[in-house]
């Protein structure tokens, strides 16, 4: 049995975002391929071992400090250690500087590969005190994968690696979603309406919510706002003074309450303006539900997922005419939307499922393991 550790800043139950759903996918799909995957992450719950999340083992070091949304722990040295002279392959999930301090402080020599999620674009000054390391430490993996091609060509990191880059997309199984129930969907058919754009995510910096609402000030379209954040007041406040009637800000939902949410919405609507959005799980879910797109040309993931004319519609980014007009489009042609959402579910079947990326990546395992054993010879 090959096994797998998986290591990134934060996991289950901890934290819920994208790359921790991309590592449980992995985790969970092995088990049909003789893999077994363990995880280890850093967490303010202190040290937790062994700890069982669906189907694989979690481990959890003590965060001891955190600088710029990056957590350190020194009990995490040991761990680490010990998890990795069990494991026949390190997959590591950029960005986590601490990471890589981990990886040279341990002397991995072990098969590594890196899934590099997103650019670092906020902190610029950490990232200028950060790059030595960052480079030293892409320099001694021996594979680096993306999720989306485009992104490839639009990362200056990436392009200077690209002679070890692969691309694997992100995938979603649809059957890991619960099947939302007729009291759900009713409940929310009577609350929201059935015809709606639905927006899910952090309400963070990145996300573009303040242009959607300005985009949505003059029609007052219906929008259902799924998910909370830093910048939640301020947006309410924004929705208040535009007198919009027919927004709904739901908050952070169940997965039952947004597979109903999916299921009824007209379109999804993702109108991230920076590339701290990297890929857009939210933006997948809508085409695996059949959905028309919208989104902003930012060169990530988002526009591998929703092509231009064919599964939906891109925009400038923080573009809120453009966007206005994307939105007005689908409402008022409502077979182009039908065949928008047809075609984004089509893609997402040949492209985006679990299965094709969990499979993509256990062949690199034995690749770079067969490499690796190779060099030694």
């Amino acid at each position: 049995m090959l096994k797998v550790l998986h290591l990134y800043k934060t996991y289950y139950p901890d934290s819920f975002g994208g790359i921790e759903q991309v590592i449980y996918q992995l985790s969970e799909a092995g088990n049909c391929h003789n893999i077994a995957a363990t995880t280890l992450s850093l967490s303010t719950r202190g040290n937790i071992n062994n700890c069982l999340i669906g189907t694989h083992h979690s481990n959890y070091a003590k965060t001891f400090f955190e600088v710029a949304s990056t957590p350190f722990s020194v009990s995490a040295i040991n761990r680490f250690r010990e998890l990795a002279a069990q494991a026949d392959i390190i997959h590591y999930h950029f960005p986590y500087p601490f990471m890589d301090m981990l990886h040279f402080i341990v002397g991995i020599k072990k098969p590594c590969i890196v899934s590099y999620h997103s650019d670092i674009v906020k902190q610029k000054l950490a990232l200028r005190l950060y790059s030595p390391l960052m480079n030293r430490f892409f320099e001694s993996v021996d594979c680096i994968v993306a999720a989306a091609p485009n992104y490839v060509e639009t990362s200056p990191t990436l392009q200077k690696y690209r002679h070890k880059v692969k691309v694997i997309p992100y995938g979603l199984d649809k059957a890991s979603y619960p099947v939302a129930d007729k009291i759900h969907v009713d409940y929310w058919r009577e609350r929201v309406g059935d015809r709606f754009f639905l927006f899910i995510g952090a309400f963070r910096y990145y996300k573009g919510l303040h242009f959607l609402i300005q985009a949505i000030k003059e029609k007052d379209y219906p929008l259902v706002i799924v998910g909370s954040g830093p910048i939640e007041a301020e947006l309410k406040i924004m929705a208040r003074d535009y007198k919009l009637k027919n927004i709904h800000f739901v908050g952070a939902l169940p997965d039952l309450d947004k597979v109903a949410l999916l299921e009824l919405c007209y379109s999804v609507v993702f109108p991230s303006h920076l590339r701290s959005e990297a890929f857009g799980i939210t933006l997948l879910e809508g085409a695996m539900f059949g959905k028309p797109l919208i989104s902003c040309e930012i060169g990530t993931g988002t526009s591998f997922i929703n092509i231009d004319g064919e599964t939906g519609l891109t925009v400038p980014p923080a573009d809120v005419i453009a966007l206005e007009k994307a939105m007005q489009t689908l409402w008022d042609n409502q077979n182009l939307a039908e065949s928008y959402g047809i075609n984004a579910g089509l893609r997402f079947n040949s492209l985006f499922t679990s299965t094709l990326m969990s499979e993509n990546y256990f062949n690199l395992y034995d690749e770079v393991i067969t490499n690796k054993n190779n060099e030694k010879r």
